[in-house]
């Protein structure tokens, strides 16, 4: 009869002693948790843009703006506790976004241009509701300037006294 002997193999993955790292080489990074790593992953995502975009959703933010400053609360609605607030509050964010929008252009970050001119654009219609303006009133301004060479345009209107006025200066371009 033949006799069968029991080897032990060691397993290949089997956890070894750790060795001291020195201190100028990073420690390993710890993985993140499963529900960390799916969010980022959902908010990195690449941007996904429908083919169907057109500037009627304008006319239609404008409006649902309008709504929200005739009726809404502005405990529910951010459209209603801005214009709460006031214009200068209104104007201010409209700059406050033009000025991430101008950082996002300059690092060239696409996706977040995208999204801050998005921003941009809201607080823009916030901006005509306050100020009791309708989009087609900035429609038809725009047809009337199409065709016009921009230097003469801007040549041909007049300058903005309260500006210059705050400015203390007529050399404005």
């Amino acid at each position: 009869m033949a006799k069968t002997t029991k080897t032990t193999k060691k397993k290949v993955g089997a956890k070894a002693a750790k060795l001291p790292v020195p201190a100028n080489i990073p420690a390993k990074k710890a993985r993140l948790p499963k529900a960390v790593r799916r969010a980022e992953a959902a908010h990195l995502k690449p941007l996904e843009l429908p083919e169907d975009g057109d500037a009627a959703v304008l006319d239609r933010l404008w409006a649902t703006i309008e709504s929200r400053r005739l009726v809404g609360d502005a405990a529910t609605s951010h459209s209603a506790r801005l214009i709460a607030r006031g214009t200068q509050k209104v104007a201010q964010k409209l700059g406050e976004e033009a000025v991430e929008l101008v950082i996002e252009a300059v690092a060239r970050n696409r996706p977040a241009t995208i999204s801050e001119s998005a921003d941009v654009l809201y607080h823009l219609m916030l901006l005509l509701v306050d100020a009791g303006i309708t989009p087609g009133e900035v429609w038809a301004e725009l047809r009337r300037r199409e065709g016009l060479s921009g230097i003469a345009e801007k040549a041909s209107r007049p300058r903005p006294k309260a500006l210059l006025a705050i400015a203390q200066t007529t050399k404005l371009p």
